[in-house]
């Protein structure tokens, strides 16, 4: 197993390499092999596309190292996960300018999905719409991540975090005082 683990990295290292200089799309499963001096043989034994060895350096590089830390909030995982996106944007701007079946932005999505249900059937139980919910925010989510990323002038994942969080919690307090005279009537 510890050979495996070396040739994934080596290959993750290539695409980063390649990726320094070329956009995504530009790069084939042979440049990869060629910046590594492997065979395709040995890069489709261990993953089956390129799509496939991002969303491993991903969950290896994030995801797994995440999964170690005990969090007391979903804050501080967003802020855990908002600073590796920053730490790595150069990467992470290419492959999230890529969309479609198999693409990272798919991939993320899943992970997230996952995240927000739980906190979300957490916060609303059994709420027979919740798939609504998770769906809506998964999307807002990856939409200002995006954006946030693929900014000209990307701002720090620091300040991202804390206007996103401004703007959940604003938003949500003005709802909840719209709402109250509403309840109070009815």
């Amino acid at each position: 197993m510890p050979d495996s683990n070396i040739t994934k990295r080596a290959l993750a290292s290539a695409l980063k390499e390649l990726m320094e200089d070329s956009p995504f799309s530009k790069i084939s499963v042979s440049d990869i092999c060629q910046a590594c001096d492997m065979n395709r043989k040995s890069f489709y034994y261990h993953f089956k596309d390129k799509y496939d060895l991002v969303n491993w350096i991903y969950y290896t590089e994030c995801v797994a190292v995440l999964k170690e830390k005990d969090y007391c909030t979903e804050w501080e995982l967003l802020e855990d996960l908002c600073a590796y996106f920053y730490k790595n944007r150069t990467f992470y701007r290419k492959t999230l300018s890529v969309d479609g079946q198999n693409s990272f932005s798919e991939y993320f999505r899943d992970i997230l999905a996952a995240i927000l249900a739980e906190t979300m059937e957490g916060i609303l139980g059994q709420d027979p719409h919740l798939d609504f919910y998770v769906e809506f925010y998964t999307d807002a989510f990856l939409c200002a991540l995006k954006r946030w990323l693929l900014a000209k002038d990307c701002m720090p994942a620091e300040e991202f975090t804390t206007l996103l969080r401004s703007c959940l919690l604003k938003t949500s307090t003005a709802i909840l005082q719209q709402l109250s005279p509403q309840q109070e009537t009815t």
